[in-house]
């Protein structure tokens, strides 16, 4: 294992964390189908790696927040997912949504979500003594020096870089 590495990202890259809050934590049977369906849905996208998702990390904030960070090939695949009539995330939103309209789940348990689309020059990334992790498992790792060893180096990397024009004289 290379020591210091960087992600081998290129373009813009597209994250969404998308997460849950258990508000009563006795209400487990609404809380619990909630966080089924985010496993349900990160299985279906991991079976059709075509749909789009790059890489996804699991993480907790408390003991009441559990959330997913999410690297997608584009936000027109992450939309493409949301909106899929045949994808289990349209099943899973229609079954929420049927719940908070009779009230079922309001104060049990929240949800939330949060897209960026961060351009390319507006990321960098540095991983020590570490396998492939969050940006750099969802697109590659490479050795720091191939991106620069300080971070204002690897923001100023571009993967479209201009070719250099020939002097004539």
């Amino acid at each position: 294992m290379v020591s210091r590495t960087t992600a081998d990202a290129k373009g813009d890259v597209v994250v969404l964390l998308i997460g849950m809050r258990i508000n009563r934590f006795w209400a487990v049977h609404l809380w619990l189908p909630v966080m089924l369906a985010m496993f349900r849905m990160l299985r279906e996208l991991e079976k059709d790696p075509a749909r789009g998702l790059r890489g996804r990390v699991m993480l907790t904030a408390s003991p009441r927040t559990y959330y997913v960070v999410q690297y997608w090939e584009s936000k027109e695949k992450l939309y493409a997912y949301a909106t899929a009539p045949d994808a289990f995330h349209h099943k899973a939103w229609a079954r929420l949504n049927r719940k908070e309209r009779t009230g079922k789940l309001r104060g049990q348990v929240g949800i939330w979500h949060e897209s960026y689309v961060v351009p390319e020059g507006s990321y960098e990334a540095i991983y020590g003594d570490m396998p492939a992790f969050g940006l750099a498992a969802a697109h590659g790792q490479v050795p720091l020096e191939k991106r620069g060893r300080y971070a204002k180096d690897r923001f100023s990397y571009r993967s479209q870089q201009e070719p250099v024009a020939e002097k004539t004289g």
